[in-house]
């Protein structure tokens, strides 16, 4: 070989470059962060916005019907009476109102739109691409749809005292048991009531979230929740299926008068709880079952 010919030189096979590893804490946070981001989902559609203002005029119109039918000395329903007496019972006679027809049709909406929501939209099968489990899927669409029920109640019982206290005069509360309370431990009264409230929706959501998984028609798995939180309290009502009534998930949903006696009693709350968990535990199982064997085409 020539010295003007160039040494062959040899080189080292190159080492593949390691692909960026996930940090430990980002794994860990990764829960929290799609919780987030099913958070943001929930709350930033139109359609939530606007149940959440349909929600707030219940507690206005009360509070203004009674104000006008006070004002034409037409003494108006006598359960009303303490409306006018204290504006703070807005916030509870506008949660009772609530109960039975508005809070259900709403909690409906959003916990039919959780899994066929995504289905319709054909973001199921890209979320489920990703690094999220079929169960912690499940568990952050479930903790949405509770985390509305929570600021639905919320949002009647602040708008209800809201409205109370620029219509009607404040002052101690009298309570079931008769005896008188302050403002603030009212307050804190109200928010367990909003508490009990958001606790008897979890039966109703795992339903729809299981009726949710049965579907990519997400009109059709609203309809079904809500129809049968009409069933429910229809049958509730039949005195024939006494029986039944225990087992109902709408049974105690108006259990909550414990909470406006003195001293408090916890009785209702915690059979409430019992009935509610129990639903969550089986349906919410029956939504997994379907939907770790479910196809995911969409």
């Amino acid at each position: 070989m020539s010295p003007a010919d160039p040494t062959p030189t040899t080189t080292a096979p190159s080492r593949p470059t390691p692909s960026p590893s996930v940090p430990t804490s980002t794994r860990r946070n990764r829960p929290f962060a799609l919780l987030g981001s099913e958070l943001a989902l929930v709350f930033r559609r139109r359609r939530t916005w606007a149940m959440l203002g349909a929600l707030a005029l219940v507690p206005i119109l009360i509070a203004v019907a009674v104000r006008l039918a006070t004002d034409g000395d037409s003494g108006g329903p006598a359960f009303l009476g303490d409306i006018t007496n204290n504006g703070l019972f807005v916030a509870f006679t506008a949660l009772t109102v609530s109960i039975p027809l508005f809070l259900p049709l709403t909690v409906g909406v959003v916990a039919g739109d959780t899994v066929a929501g995504e289905a319709s939209h054909g973001t199921l099968r890209y979320l489920l691409v990703a690094p999220t489990g079929r169960v912690r899927f499940i568990l952050v669409k479930t903790a949405g749809a509770i985390a509305f029920c929570l600021a639905a109640t919320l949002l009647v019982v602040l708008v209800g005292a809201a409205i109370g206290a620029v219509l009607f005069p404040i002052g101690p509360v009298t309570l079931l048991s008769g005896t008188q309370v302050g403002g603030w431990s009212y307050a804190a009264r109200a928010l367990l009531l909003a508490l009990y409230v958001t606790l008897s929706m979890l039966g109703l959501v795992a339903i729809g979230l299981f009726a949710s998984t049965l579907t990519n028609v997400p009109v059709g798995a609203m309809a079904a929740t809500v129809v049968l939180a009409g069933v429910s309290q229809v049958l509730d009502q039949l005195p024939q299926l006494d029986w039944l009534h225990p087992y109902l998930f709408s049974h105690l949903w108006l259990g909550f008068g414990d909470l406006l006696r003195d001293p408090i009693s916890f009785d209702s709350f915690g059979s409430n709880a019992l009935l509610q968990l129990g639903y969550l535990v089986v349906f919410g199982a029956l939504a997994y079952g379907r939907f770790a064997s479910k196809d995911i085409l969409s």
